[in-house]
């Protein structure tokens, strides 16, 4: 039986996308044969049916590959609060992942449009919405909200539909932010513009202009799919509006 007649007849090919090369599925046909026959000189620890194939297709990579945004803004926000160490550290919807690693150095209290169902030790959770935040003026000292701002208002966490819900938002994190704090925001940025519902994007003039209660203590770049670089400190404006979706850490501080 010919290789393209096997992909066939395979239920769940039809679900897998149209860029997967054939001679990725013949390696994969390939390695399941010889596989099974090797498994037949071993001890029979496992079932091996075709019924239960899961291909993973695109993973023969030459480098492992990563989520350039969501890894590098984790770590320089992780590297900036293991330097800071506060009591305690109050996060506005960012990752799970991060808060999650942060919560084992630093007691976390997370805020969530939406309930979250995971339980650690030193992680608490409670419902906020990010326009109208639970706490008193200048009460929070140690503050973050990374890759959130720029979805508030396009309904797409079910939030309710405002074109200025990220000005009001970034309003709510100037307003709590306790005098010599510091808040951790990341947000797109490059040509600015809406994918909606998605989220928008930003010019680092805008971020700059919206956040102007506080001072700018440090600013890093992540470029559109750059392998060179890895986080950019200081990056140039010019540079920054020059991207298409760019990742912007901005760490500013109430004066």
């Amino acid at each position: 039986m010919k290789y393209l007649d096997i992909v066939k007849r395979l239920s769940f090919v039809r679900a897998m996308p149209a860029y997967i090369k054939l001679s990725n599925w013949r390696h994969f046909i390939n390695n399941f044969y010889n596989f099974r026959k090797l498994s037949a000189d071993t001890e029979k620890r496992f079932t091996l049916n075709w019924k239960d194939l899961h291909p993973c297709l695109s993973d023969r990579t030459p480098k492992t590959q990563f989520d350039r945004h969501y890894v590098y803004h984790i770590g320089w926000a992780a590297r900036i609060l293991a330097k800071l160490k506060p009591e305690f550290h109050v996060d506005i919807s960012s990752n799970l992942r991060f808060c999650s690693v942060v919560s084992a150095f630093i007691p976390v209290k997370f805020y969530d449009f939406r309930p979250v169902d995971l339980n650690l030790s030193q992680l608490s959770f409670d419902r906020a919405d990010l326009v109208s935040l639970p706490f008193e003026d200048n009460s929070v000292h140690s503050l973050s909200c990374m890759h959130v701002v720029e979805h508030v208002g396009l309904g797409r966490y079910g939030d309710p539909l405002d074109p200025d819900g990220d000005l009001k938002a970034i309003g709510e994190l100037q307003r709590v932010l306790a005098t010599g704090g510091s808040l951790l925001c990341v947000v797109p940025v490059g040509k600015p513009r809406i994918m909606f519902d998605a989220h928008r994007i930003y010019s680092h003039e805008q971020i700059i202009s919206y956040f102007n209660s506080l001072n700018l203590r440090e600013f890093a770049l992540i470029c559109d799919d750059s392998e060179e670089n890895g986080i950019i400190y200081d990056a140039p404006p010019k540079l920054v509006n020059a991207q298409d979706y760019g990742c912007g850490c901005y760490w500013f501080q109430k004066p």
